[in-house]
């Protein structure tokens, strides 16, 4: 199972392959990357970044006092195309209360806060309204009160998006960028769908600067990531071959010594990595199709030894090509098999990916295969342990009949015993009494 972890991560580009992104310069953005990345070089100008929207209503002096002058006033207001608006009941109204109710109708959109902008001696205390996203779509419009003590100017932003009120704090904005000469939107900072597998955050606004970023293959994590998965390759080959010895003096190497299973799941394991198709291979022309042509190779104990340096080689000539081989790159179709129908671990399409391969190949070891509508056959080990259990089932069968057969045995030979007692004691008798008779004849 360890086994079948390390092949699941290298089984795809994800996972298997790993980027490094280098920018000329920190400050503007910052940047990941994942295995669909591209090795390049890119650059970028961030013009603005992505605000939220902010309101804050004339301040109050007290912030217990009650503002509502009558009842049925109201406060209402637009997020993201939905109207919400709010009944204040005249003895609930101090600001505290009203962002409550706020918080309560509209939460998943919109903060409400109260903060005193003046001091403790002459405060100023605010209902402000904060969208919860950022973006021109999210900013709070159409802002009506109609509570007697709580005003607002709610003029909205102008055309460039710039305030026209006093009560708008800031303004809902989008993030725009030119990644690579091409002027991109974004309600967040977020620009990680512009450039396959690289994340890009926008941290500071500068129309006048534009810095590039490199994107490289990061060799010595991909060979990390390769050399982890054949450790635990030797690790299962290493306790075969050990259960596998037999010596005079120590006798068998483990306790799995001859038994079948240990043959099917080498044999299984063997047949995913190198029962690669002759004709693959030998279309192959720039040496990427089987394991030890990238510098994989097997050793004289099953085990396998990684080349570092052939290993290099193959990821600087063509690192597509090299995660080819692991991957399964026009993914896993079995054609509508049902599961457990031995026609569902099989890849109909044209490419496999050896490490794909050994993921089912090992999973199919520990599930059921349907032959038939009647017949349904354990996976590998289900079916060795089933096994086992019957052998134990039959030789406690065994014991059973045996401990019968002897406590049988036991009470037929007390049964003799006393009887031969009882004999015994009859001829003892007899002799006694015979001894008298002769005594008394002297």
């Amino acid at each position: 199972k360890d086994l079948q972890t390390k092949a699941r991560l290298v089984s795809t580009k994800k996972d298997l392959l790993e980027y490094n992104v280098t920018p000329s310069a920190e400050g503007v953005a910052t940047f990941s990357a994942s295995g669909f990345a591209t090795a390049g070089s890119h650059s970028i100008k961030v013009l603005t970044l992505a605000a939220v929207d902010r309101w804050a209503f004339d301040g109050v002096a007290n912030k217990d006092t009650d503002l509502a002058t009558g009842a049925g006033q109201q406060i209402s207001f637009d997020v993201d195309g939905t109207n919400y608006s709010l009944t204040v009941q005249q003895d609930q109204s101090n600001l505290q209360e009203i962002a409550n109710a706020i918080n309560d109708l509209a939460g998943e959109k919109v903060s409400a806060s109260v903060v005193n902008t003046g001091t403790t001696g002459s405060p100023s205390y605010k209902l402000v309204l904060t969208s919860d996203a950022s973006g021109e779509d999210q900013r709070i419009s159409n802002i009506v009160s109609t509570v007697g003590g709580l005003t607002i100017d709610a003029t909205a932003p102008d055309a460039q998006g710039n305030a026209q009120s006093d009560n708008n704090l800031t303004v809902g904005m989008n993030a725009t960028a030119e990644i690579d000469g091409m002027l991109v939107e974004r309600e967040t900072n977020e620009f990680g769908d512009v450039l396959a597998g690289v994340g890009i955050t926008a941290t500071a606004a500068d129309p006048n600067k534009t810095i590039t970023f490199t994107v490289e293959a990061d060799h010595a994590a991909i060979k990390k990531n390769v050399k982890e998965f054949v450790d635990a390759y030797n690790k299962v080959v290493g306790f075969i071959n050990t259960q596998n010895t037999y010596s005079e003096d120590q006798g068998p190497g483990g306790d799995l010594f001859g038994d079948p299973i240990i043959r099917d799941v080498k044999s299984r394991i063997d047949q995913a990595l190198f029962g690669v198709d002759i004709d693959t291979v030998a279309a192959d022309t720039e040496g990427y199709s089987t394991l030890s042509l990238v510098g994989i190779k097997k050793q004289s104990d099953g085990t396998l030894l990684v080349s570092d340096s052939d290993l290099e080689d193959k990821l600087t000539t063509n690192i597509d090509a090299f995660a080819d081989l692991f991957v399964d790159r026009d993914g896993f179709d079995n054609g509508g098999a049902i599961e457990n129908d031995p026609a569902y671990y099989v890849d109909t399409t044209a490419d496999s990916g050896l490490a794909a391969s050994l993921d089912r190949a090992i999973q199919r070891m520990f599930n059921s295969t349907k032959v038939n509508d009647d017949l349904t056959v354990k996976g590998l080990f289900d079916n060795r342990k089933d096994t086992y259990d019957r052998d134990i089932l039959r030789i406690s069968k065994q014991i059973d009949s045996k401990t019968d057969y002897l406590d049988k045995f036991e009470q037929q030979l007390v049964q003799r015993f006393a009887k031969l007692e009882e004999l015994i004691g009859g001829l003892n008798a007899q002799g006694a009494s015979l001894s008298a008779a002769l005594n008394g004849l002297s």
